[in-house]
């Protein structure tokens, strides 16, 4: 883009560098705080999403940023705005996804006088933020917004928080723009992928693991190649199956919540854990079980873009620095000599994952059933679906049943964060509208965001939500079984008539109540062209696929 050096407006200035960063899309919430913003915005082709919350405007800049690796952009007004907007910034915090947030702000000679909506950004975001700013001298938006790029998408991916004051956006200045940002690669060195070479020869009992982001499809097919030529089984980490395809011969399985008691055992037992990507969290780690703190029992290697992140709660045999991309490059060049046995090994770990996520396995009570459910959508779904939910106990269905082939197909929080699904769907059906999307949520979640659905509506995304509606916060009421039986306290809902508020905002609904309505009902879904919701009602005893309520109170009582 040739720098333009003309008199502009802060608002105009502030537009121009996103398009220089080659920004399509933003998402938003508008305020009059930022309108400024909005009349620049205008007269270019970027597209703008008008959502109706701040957290699913936040929850889809964060599926932007997940699907594409550059940052999200999310404008929200000040105060109230942005702090609804906070779940989606503690979301990319702990996805590590890049992501930049534009609020609008109070004017700078109002400060510190508790001015209407007048918040602290800095002290409210710096925690939760790679960098947390604002921007007093609109001749400085180039250098700034050039900055917010680069600490967005560099090391580990995060979200940035940008305030714009109301005077700053209506300064005239002339500044030139700043050049498209591009993340920084960190490769190995030579000498560590000697050591790797060896480490990985003398392995008797490995295990690859791949999580976190900066990943690409090629990244991720290297790593596969890899695998398959030096007989190395691959887990994931929670909610990033699509990390590794579920049908390579080298795949063993997810490890998150409801682990497949298997895939523990073989991470346990592992000699080698071969960690790239991804930081061993609370999830993945099992609570910082399955890996001593701070020097595991298995010779670790973890592979992160972040310096910062090696060796901060593992002290790793080999700690390398290096993104997917230029790792995944390096591992090409090795010469493995696996040892006897590796064969037997990488059948077995995969052969354990597919008894384990064969839906014909498990039996649930209810006439609609959701191993019918998955082993239907299996059938059906093109590999290329992309598939959204947020938090709740209906998402085990989705992580351990449908296998995950390609990247870039998965949208889910690892944060755990109720109401993602509905937001993430419609964020990624603005970026890919020819893209099949199909959204699990439970019915507490999706009410966390359930109005974005008139967003849909509004740009004719074509998206499908299952909503699983058992009447109750699922997980808090299986915790709940757990540790005080028979107890149920805040945990039961009434419900709408989900179906009819899919045709009250103009889209296709259906109740489903058996198995035999769920096909029929999904392909009408699927020729109405509209978005559309299936309103799926499950029995409350299908708590989780081993073990109903009642079975999980009376193992609690005895």
């Amino acid at each position: 883009m040739e720098n333009n050096i003309k008199t502009r407006s802060g608002g105009q200035i502030l537009v121009d560098q996103l398009m220089a960063q080659g920004v399509e899309h933003v998402f938003c919430v508008p305020g009059e705080s930022y309108l400024a913003v909005l009349d620049a915005l205008h007269d270019t082709d970027i597209q703008i999403t008008v959502c109706r919350q701040e957290g699913g405007a936040a929850m889809m800049a964060d599926a932007y940023g997940k699907l594409t690796g550059r940052p999200g952009i999310c404008m929200v007004t000040r105060g109230p705005g942005v702090s609804n907007a906070f779940a989606g910034i503690h979301i990319a915090r702990q996805d590590s996804t890049p992501l930049i947030v534009f609020v609008g702000q109070i004017e700078t000679g109002m400060r510190e006088r508790e001015a209407f909506q007048e918040v602290d950004y800095r002290a409210v975001f710096g925690t939760q933020t790679k960098w947390t700013t604002e921007i007093d001298d609109a001749s400085r938006i180039p250098e700034l917004i050039s900055r917010a790029f680069h600490v967005a998408t560099s090391g580990r991916p995060g979200p940035v928080v940008i305030a714009l004051p109301e005077d700053m956006l209506v300064q005239l200045r002339e500044v030139a723009d700043a050049p498209r940002v591009e993340a920084v690669e960190s490769a190995p060195t030579q000498s560590q992928m000697d050591t790797l070479e060896n480490l990985l020869s003398e392995a008797k009992n490995p295990l690859a693991i791949l999580g976190g982001s900066r990943w690409s499809e090629d990244s991720v097919n290297a790593f596969a190649r890899f695998a398959e030529k030096n007989q190395l089984p691959v887990a994931v980490q929670f909610r990033r199956q699509m990390l590794f395809p579920a049908n390579h011969p080298c795949f063993a399985g997810d490890i998150g919540l409801g682990i497949n008691p298997k895939l523990l055992k073989r991470f346990e037992q592992a000699d080698t854990v071969l960690l790239v990507g991804g930081r061993m969290s609370e999830v993945p780690s099992q609570s910082y079980t399955a890996l001593s703190i701070p020097v595991p029992q298995q010779k670790l290697v973890h592979v992160h873009p972040d310096s910062q992140e090696l060796n901060r709660v593992y002290q790793a045999q080999l700690a390398i620095n290096a993104t997917p991309a230029e790792f995944t490059r390096a591992l090409g060049k090795l010469s493995i000599k696996p040892g006897t046995g590796r064969e037997d090994l990488v059948k077995q770990a995969h052969n354990d994952y597919l008894s384990w996520s064969d839906p014909a396995t498990v039996s649930v009570p209810g006439k609609l059933q959701m191993p019918h459910i998955m082993q239907y959508l299996d059938s059906r779904l093109t590999p290329d679906t992309i598939m959204t939910n947020g938090a709740g106990n209906y998402a085990t269905w989705l992580h351990r049943f449908h296998r995950f082939t390609q990247f870039g197909t998965q949208l889910a929080p690892t944060s755990g964060s109720m109401g993602y699904g509905l937001p993430a769907a419609v964020g990624a059906k603005r970026l890919l509208p020819d893209t099949p999307v199909v959204c699990f949520a439970g019915d507490g979640c999706f009410m966390m965001h359930g109005q974005e659905f008139a967003t849909a509506v509004q740009y004719g995304l074509n998206i499908i939500v299952l909503i699983f509606d058992n009447g109750m916060y699922g997980t808090i009421r299986m915790h709940q079984e757990k540790h005080y039986p028979g107890r149920i306290s805040a945990t039961h809902l009434q419900n709408p008539d989900f179906a009819a508020y899919a045709f009250a905002f103009g889209g296709h609904g259906e109740r489903v109540a058996s198995n035999e309505e769920f096909g029929p009902a999904f392909e009408r879904a699927m020729a109405s062209g509209k978005p559309a919701i299936l309103h799926c009602l499950i029995d409350p005893q299908a708590i989780t696929p081993s073990a109903t309520i009642d079975q999980i109170r009376a193992a609690a009582l005895k």
